[in-house]
């Protein structure tokens, strides 16, 4: 069978369904099973993540974190658990994802997704790390920079967080930052399909620079130190982009004179 063909046999549509609900089923079990463990250790990842608040308040007595509703520290510790959930539990439903996929891909079209697909919760993973150990403190230490002691006929103005608006500004970070760094899969993909080229990219390149300072600005905190902290990767990933985007169209170049070569020939 030639390299190119596809795998498997044609299916029938209601083979094809069986196949995505065993996929999905699969998929939903690997999640709640990782729910359940999270759940477990709710309390020990929600810890993780205030521990950035909590070293930029070290060593202020009467410290703490609030919540006014009863049941709001219970659906805190859910949503922590289900988030965590979904990003250990990710590659397995990716990998679902591509079982299913897959055997309608050629061999060629295969080898040529698969790498992207490693890499997508790689770099997701980095911007995550990226804004804990870096934006985190830079940004809680801005925001608790505006507390005031108060005086004669003024109150004083001290932070007393949230649980849940903690988690929700927490959780949208990370994925505002987990997100950004898709850059190079998302052009690197583009460029494979050929909606658009390497050329495009460098000559577009100061409105590119234009946007990706805009989203940092909106994304991070008021300070131009948290903002370039996630505009400069953003910057290296798409400088980047256009150099893996040259080596596709180098490759697609080279198989494309060596076809034109085998079919004259």
């Amino acid at each position: 069978m030639p390299e190119d063909d596809i795998d498997d046999k044609k299916m029938p549509l209601l083979d094809h369904l069986v196949e995505l609900r065993n996929r999905m089923m699969w998929s939903f079990v690997a999640l709640m099973i990782t729910f359940a463990v999270c759940y477990y250790f709710s309390k020990d990842i929600y810890g993780f993540l205030t521990r950035p608040l909590a070293v930029a308040l070290a060593g202020e007595s009467g410290r703490h974190m609030i919540f006014t509703n009863l049941t709001e520290a219970f659906f805190t510790y859910m949503k922590v658990a289900f988030w965590t959930a979904l990003f250990v539990s990710f590659p397995i439903i990716a990998t679902q994802i591509w079982m299913f996929v897959a055997p309608g891909l050629y061999r060629k079209e295969r080898r040529a997704f698969l790498p992207f697909l490693i890499a997508t919760p790689i770099l997701f993973f980095m911007g995550g790390a990226l804004v804990y150990y870096v934006i985190f403190p830079l940004a809680w230490r801005f925001f608790i920079s505006f507390e005031t002691p108060g005086g004669d006929g003024t109150l004083p103005i001290e932070v007393m967080p949230k649980v849940n608006e903690y988690l929700s500004l927490v959780m949208t970070l990370i994925f505002a930052f987990g997100l950004a760094f898709q850059l190079p899969v998302l052009l690197s993909l583009l460029v494979r399909v050929g909606l658009i080229t390497t050329a495009d990219l460098a000559s577009k390149r100061r409105f590119a620079y234009l946007g990706i300072f805009v989203f940092a600005a909106i994304f991070t905190p008021p300070d131009p130190l948290s903002m370039c902290s996630l505009a400069i990767p953003m910057l290296a990933l798409y400088e980047g982009s256009i150099v893996s985007g040259k080596i596709i169209e180098r490759q697609r170049a080279q198989r494309e004179a060596a076809e034109a070569a085998q079919s004259s020939g």
